[in-house]
């Protein structure tokens, strides 16, 4: 009896083993460090939408020196986060980058200006000094410039490229006449620095007409020729979606267990509800399937760069609706 209980009960850790083995791996390669700007994924590991879907997903924070397409190339992520505008340059580039899905609906970019830097309007812009974030984050900037026809090369006629950190310091110590910032994260850092909203002059992509799309998830092309990889993406972006929309529906919630996963403790309570709020905001309306009206006009905004466009012609095969397809219905 006692062997029997015994055999039985290796029988069973046995099989509770093989069940915890069973989970598929993913790894998702954040654009920017844990905040609520990636509430979704980290509402969907908390929340076991993963679990229940056989994954075991690690999510990796970004930083200012990290390129998620860099990551993926090199074999470190299975899914990252990008802007269309730098996952279309890097395709053309040869890094064969794929949306599989798309779960930001509305752009989050802007330049903030000091009213004081006599900036009203884009005619201003001529010979200041605009900071810009690079690491591929400046391509829809420099398809704006492109599409007003202004140079950036400085000058009177032109406007000075100042390379941004990822702060705001250049425009509180008056460095620069504009800064990049997200409605959801750095104009609030400017506001909290002590300036008013009545202090500056704020200019959406959104409504300059040159928006692109921001925080897809893409993949390697050819790990979509392998039908266990679609399927392990198929119940990854099933999920994420799943913790995207929870996110939505309780924004304090969700921004308090981004909070639980911010490892660096930089991150404050005030900061990531308003930051959640705001995301929210560019999250609704999506399901997660890229609209390929906003993919067309992301491509025309980034082709429309005069003598030096982003991209010099319509990509192909950039996107899929396979996954979506798929983990939606």
């Amino acid at each position: 009896m006692k062997t029997f209980a015994k055999g039985l009960g290796l029988a069973a850790m046995g099989m509770w083993a093989g069940m915890a083995q069973a989970a598929d791996e993913v790894t998702l390669q954040l654009k920017w460090v844990t905040q609520a700007q990636f509430a979704g994924y980290y509402v969907a590991q908390d929340k076991g939408f993963y679990a229940e879907e056989d994954l075991d997903v690690t999510i990796k924070p970004g930083g200012p020196d990290i390129a998620p397409a860099q990551v993926i190339a090199g074999g470190g992520a299975d899914v990252v986060l990008d802007w269309m505008p730098s996952a279309l340059a890097s395709r053309e580039k040869g890094l064969a980058l794929v949306n599989i899905a798309q779960p930001y609906k509305s752009s989050g970019m802007m330049l903030t200006c000091r009213k004081d830097a006599g900036i009203e309007s884009p005619e201003d812009f001529l010979g200041k000094t605009l900071g810009v974030w690079f690491f591929g984050n400046e391509y829809p900037f420099l398809s704006w410039m492109s599409k007003l026809g202004i140079s950036t090369e400085g000058g009177d006629d032109g406007v000075t490229v100042l390379k941004q950190g990822f702060n705001v310091d250049p425009l509180l110590q008056g460095q620069a006449a504009c800064i990049s910032t997200m409605t959801y994260n750095e104009y609030w850092q400017v506001i909290d620095a002590g300036l008013k909203p009545e202090d500056l002059v704020v200019f959406k992509y959104e409504d300059q007409g040159v928006a692109t799309l921001e925080d897809g998830m893409y993949v390697m092309e050819e790990n979509l020729n392998d039908p266990a990889f679609v399927d392990k993406m198929v119940r990854f972006v099933r999920a994420s979606m799943k913790g995207w929309k929870y996110a939505e529906a309780n924004p304090d919630e969700a921004a308090d267990i981004v909070l639980e996963n911010d490892a660096s403790g930089a991150q404050t309570e005030e900061h990531q509800r308003r930051m959640m709020r705001e995301v929210a905001k560019l999250t609704a309306g999506s399901n997660g399937a890229l609209d390929p009206a906003d993919y067309e006009r992301t491509v025309q905004s980034l082709l429309s760069g005069g003598s030096d466009p982003v991209i010099t012609k319509a990509p192909e095969g950039a996107w899929t609706h396979v996954i979506t397809d798929a983990a939606l219905k």
